[in-house]
């Protein structure tokens, strides 16, 4: 028994792709020792971007619901979180909960909004529901800018740092191997915990009885019903998981900038996550983490590195700017991968299987 165990053990670590993920994983735990406080905040921000890119793409890319809310229950979870864990010292509403239990209530939160709007999403589809899911847009604009009692209005409210098994997610300095760990660096372990947890789940429902269900549902709803999926109770099920998905992210965005503001969680937010499952590949929890980091990390480089690029000038310079730059570039990259690259950026990982053919013996025959 003991024998075959090892064998088998052996042949695992045998296999290239655990070697790779294996050597990922120990760089990704190294960066916070190597990297600077720039590219530590630019992968989190990268990490938030895929979390909630899962999120939509199990709405849109798995069971064919278009959503241009997204941006709202993400918008839900950061001012959740600092509704739940702020002390009202700063003059707005606070429970005073601790850190851990504000996050998981903001999650909540954000899925019981997303429960709110199951009826609708349960029952509509296609251009119908994108374009009810962008009344949420609209409606959350105006509370975010009005209800200043407890999202601060315009100018926003500070984020309390997050509590966890005794370590404070804040600028207090920590040695590690006499490397100073602050906020960032903190949370980049927190982030990496997250994410892989949110990738692993999706990938689960995917492979599972409900991922089959989704995407009968995706392919053809009247034959799914047929089959006996109950078509409007998945559509609402899965509207409730994203939304939740999108309440992670938008904790872990908050808990990176230290402050929420009502102008980042607008229209142009929900378009992006729709940009990131289209390049990164629908339907795919890899394609969306692949998106979400590539349409999340473009403008920040183009930004750090706007001197040495041609057509590109700093903000207030005049020109193209970054941001305008990256919008240029994503934009170009979605028409690119729905006309040449369909699977998205994804499949270009995706390393094709030759079918090795075997001899036949059953058959007597001789050529």
């Amino acid at each position: 028994m003991s024998d075959a165990l090892s064998r088998r053990g052996a042949a695992l670590l045998a296999r290239p792709r655990v070697f790779g993920w294996a050597a990922a994983g120990l760089v990704l735990v190294a960066f916070p020792f190597y990297l600077d406080r720039f590219w530590l905040q630019a992968g989190l921000f990268a990490m938030a971007a895929a979390i909630g890119a899962i999120g939509i793409n199990l709405l849109t890319g798995a069971t064919g619901q278009l959503s241009m809310g997204h941006a709202f229950f993400l918008a839900v979870g950061a001012y959740g979180y600092c509704a739940f864990a702020g002390d009202g010292t700063d003059g707005l509403t606070g429970a005073g909960l601790p850190g851990w239990l504000a996050a998981v209530l903001a999650v909540a939160l954000a899925g019981a909004a997303g429960g709110a709007f199951s009826p609708i999403a349960g029952r509509l589809r296609g251009a119908y529901l994108g374009i009810a899911t962008l009344a949420l847009i609209f409606i959350g604009q105006h509370v975010l800018f009005n209800a200043h009692d407890v999202t601060g209005g315009y100018n926003g409210r500070a984020v309390p740092p997050l509590s966890l098994f005794g370590l404070t997610f804040d600028d207090s300095e920590l040695l590690v191997a006499q490397v100073p760990f602050r906020s960032t660096e903190k949370l980049w372990y927190l982030g990496l915990v997250v994410l892989l947890a949110g990738v692993l789940f999706a990938r689960g429902v995917l492979r599972g009885r409900p991922g089959r269900a989704m995407n009968a549902i995706r392919d053809h709803r009247i034959a799914a019903g047929v089959m006996g999926v109950p078509v409007a109770r998945y559509r609402a099920a899965v509207f409730v998981l994203s939304s939740m998905y999108a309440g992670l992210a938008g904790v872990l965005l908050a808990l990176l900038f230290q402050r929420t503001v009502p102008e980042y969680f607008g229209m142009q937010l929900s378009l992006e996550y729709l940009a990131m499952i289209v390049i990164g590949g629908l339907g795919s929890v890899a394609g969306a983490v692949v998106g979400g980091v590539f349409v999340s990390l473009l403008p920040q480089l183009l930004n750090r590195y706007s001197d040495a690029l041609p057509l590109v000038s700093a903000p207030g310079t005049g020109g193209i700017a970054p941001g305008e730059a990256s919008r240029y570039l994503y934009g170009a990259a979605v028409v690119a991968v729905v006309l040449f690259l369909p699977g998205g950026l994804i499949r270009l990982a995706a390393r094709p299987r030759g079918r090795t053919a075997q001899p036949s013996h059953s058959s007597g025959e001789e050529r």
